[in-house]
């Protein structure tokens, strides 16, 4: 039995990033407070809270207080209204986020109308929205496009949210292209989610079972599931070692394994060792 770790499991660079920096932050002396969590990872989120960083869910007095902004970003008017607050900001935003921020702000003032391809209520997502004047419209799937609403506007831009499946997007591009005369699409999938579900659509081909591994708030994750199971009905989602089960296993001669962008590498470890066990035939 052979167990095939895909080459981009685990952190993305804006993730390594985000928790660098906030346990960099956390090695000072001011008190430092977070409005959610810093990815979508039990592990990780457990790690930074026992740094020190304390997870608020408002804005209170910040004089001598840092405010850690999170890697999905966070509202313009949340990060102005934290200065004017006396926080001092430590910006965690991935910065492939913060580019798609620029994009929606560049493509609003050029009069375009924002259409966002992600999920309506991801913290990435109300970050987007979070940078405009106008409220933008937000699309899921190609079942939930707001037809009547699109064909009233006369210029649209589109920007995805980073971990978006590239066939979701290509299927609601062109719904959406021809009830609009002008559209502009940004493809701001970022490149470890391309490369990510790239490899994830050809594992489960190879493999005759396939373990995805992230915490069940991951939408990256999430995403990496559902491709791969698409493709081989053996997939199964776990966030931890205690989750797998012995009869995923029977008759399988090669198990893939991927992770999450936000799940860290002593978690995926310790579940190829738990695999190992599990399927130990000596």
């Amino acid at each position: 039995m052979k167990i095939n770790l895909a080459k981009s499991a685990g952190f993305c660079f804006g993730v390594k990033r985000a928790i660098d920096l906030a346990l960099k932050t956390a090695s000072g002396k001011n008190k430092i407070y977070m409005l959610g969590d810093i990815v979508h990872n039990e592990d990780v989120v457990k790690q930074i809270a026992q740094a020190g960083i304390k997870k608020i869910t408002c804005l209170g007095h910040g004089q001598g207080k840092i405010l850690l902004i999170r890697a999905h970003g966070a509202a313009s008017k949340t990060i102005n209204q934290a200065k004017k607050l006396g926080f001092t900001i430590i910006d965690a935003t991935c910065p492939m986020v913060k580019e798609i921020h620029k994009i929606a702000q560049g493509a609003e003032k050029k009069g375009y109308s924002i259409v966002i391809i992600g999920d309506k209520k991801h913290d990435e997502v109300l970050g987007i929205i979070g940078q405009l004047k106008k409220k933008p419209i937000v699309i899921d799937k190609i079942e939930n496009i707001p037809q009547n609403q699109i064909k009233k506007l006369s210029k649209v831009a589109i920007v995805t949210q980073s971990t978006q499946n590239i066939e979701n997007v290509t299927k609601i591009i062109y719904a959406l292209k021809p009830l609009t005369k002008k559209l502009k699409f940004f493809n701001t999938i970022c490149r470890p989610t391309k490369t990510k579900q790239e490899e994830i659509k050809i594992l489960p081909r190879e493999n005759d079972a396939v373990i995805v591994i992230g915490s069940k708030s991951s939408a990256n994750t999430k995403r990496l599931y559902e491709i791969a199971k698409s493709v081989n009905k053996n997939t199964y989602w776990i966030a931890s070692e205690n989750e797998l089960l012995r009869t995923w296993f029977k008759n399988a001669e090669n198990i893939a394994v991927t992770a999450g962008a936000s799940t860290p590498d002593v978690v995926t470890q310790k579940i190829i060792k738990r695999i190992k066990k599990l399927t130990c035939r000596g």
